[in-house]
């Protein structure tokens, strides 16, 4: 029994999700897949130390416990080694949570953002954003 505990653990890893507002997930994780700036990419245990900017889109987080997470997250960065990972983001929200006036609000939001962007680098995360969103109603 012992080494059954020991061989989940190691096949999983810290994972943290940091918002200005709150820790919105600490918990063991078998895999998340995050949404980087130059792709998504996947961290599972033992993962080489990576830092990354976030461009707006999915996180996909499989918990130890095989329950599934699954976050629209913008703006920040994820910094992980072989044992822990941690995403700072701008905001994180519950796929769950993004129906109706919600995604709507959210879309709008993005598509404010997309009209005032000054640079390619801002018009690229709130076009990103508005795609995502715009995915997500559909």
């Amino acid at each position: 029994r012992d080494a059954e505990k020991r061989a989940a653990m190691a096949s999983t890893f810290k994972f943290e999700l940091v918002t200005p507002e709150r820790m919105a997930v600490s918990e063991e994780a078998a895999q998340v897949i995050v949404p980087g700036a130059e792709g998504e990419f996947t961290v599972l245990a033992g993962h080489s130390p990576v830092v990354s900017t976030l461009r707006p889109g999915i996180l996909d987080a499989t918990l130890a416990n095989s329950k599934r997470v699954r976050l629209f997250v913008k703006d920040g960065f994820a910094e992980c080694d072989t044992g822990h990972l941690t995403i700072l983001a701008e905001r994180a929200i519950d796929v769950e949570a993004l129906t109706g006036a919600t995604l709507t609000a959210e879309i709008e939001r993005a598509e404010s953002e997309l009209a005032a962007a000054t640079d390619d680098t801002a018009r690229l995360a709130a076009s990103s954003a508005v795609m995502q969103l715009k995915a997500l109603q559909r």
